[in-house]
């Protein structure tokens, strides 16, 4: 592991979630570096100013501070099972721009001083495009997994949580059953595994 890049990640954060996932799946081995985002290490402020996670910095020094380029840098090492393939841009850019605009004004609404209910009403929209793709094919990009859904299953995750009476009313029975599908995955139990925290005045 002494040639290991190392990870900046936090648990819940969706980006460091799908950023875990493709290097779990790819094999890459990593020094895990669990953080706080109220308390960010100078050691990570340093490889990546921007503060965010997650944030990998390589054995050479050359950092990717951004989720998706983490996947397909891992992926593009090693991908058995062809995450790649299923590299929707299109369809993670919708995830990405609008729909975390809305998750966030739901979820956040005190924060953004917004109405969670028509963002709520937003989002379900571009969540009723994926009900849609997933009621005749088992995942976003065909029978099997791929990188899409590892890239916007986090976030569809962290909208279900907001109020998950709503959500499971909802008429969206192939969109529950991709998400079950994935939360029991043993990939998704080994991203989530508990991390001590990193602790910068102690490292080695």
């Amino acid at each position: 592991m002494a040639d290991a890049p190392i990870l900046y990640s936090f648990r819940r954060c969706p980006y460091a979630m799908r950023a875990r996932l493709a290097l779990l799946v790819s094999g890459q081995p990593v020094a895990h570096r669990e953080i706080l985002l109220r308390a960010k290490p100078a050691a990570m402020l340093a490889a990546s100013p921007k503060g965010t996670v997650p944030v990998l910095v390589l054995s050479d020094g050359r950092v990717i501070d951004e989720s998706l380029e983490i996947m397909r840098w891992a992926l593009g090492r090693h991908d058995p099972e062809a995450w790649l393939a299923g590299d929707d841009a299109t369809l993670i850019a919708t995830n990405d721009g609008p729909f975390k605009r809305h998750l966030d004004r739901y979820k956040y609404a005190e924060r953004h001083g917004s109405d969670p209910v028509a963002h709520r009403t937003e989002a379900a929209g571009l969540l009723e495009a994926l009900e849609a793709r997933l009621r005749d094919q088992a995942q976003l990009c065909g029978a099997r997994r791929t990188l899409a859904d590892m890239a916007i299953f986090p976030f569809v995750r962290q909208f279900a949580a907001v109020e998950p009476d709503w959500f499971a009313a909802q008429p969206w029975s192939a969109l529950r059953g991709w998400l079950a599908g994935h939360l029991e995955s043993d990939l998704f139990a080994r991203a989530m595994v508990r991390h001590p925290l990193w602790v910068e005045a102690e490292a080695g």
